[in-house]
């Protein structure tokens, strides 16, 4: 017989594993036009649907977190964003 997980008291979002655009920008604390700019610029993973929205594993959305926590945090990649968009 397979083992169940044991019932934990955790926010819906944490055992979600896949994220609108919306609930990635609510998981992540931005909005959604940075999650929209982010993904864009190739900065965080995503896929897309049939219809062409954008979808988020709960994976990439962490190891996007993880990476700005090796680099220097997201505020970075705004800057980078910004510069690359007055540039163009």
């Amino acid at each position: 017989m397979p083992l169940s997980p044991a019932p934990t008291q955790s926010r819906p979002h944490e055992r979600q594993l896949v994220f609108t655009s919306s609930q990635a920008a609510r998981y992540m604390g931005v909005s959604l036009a940075t999650i929209r700019r982010w993904t864009d610029a190739g900065h965080v993973a995503c896929y897309r649907t049939p219809g062409g929205q954008r979808r988020f594993s709960r994976a990439q959305l962490d190891e996007f977190i993880a990476s700005m926590q090796r680099t220097g945090g997201a505020d970075e990649v705004e800057v980078r964003a910004h510069r690359n968009a007055r540039v163009a």
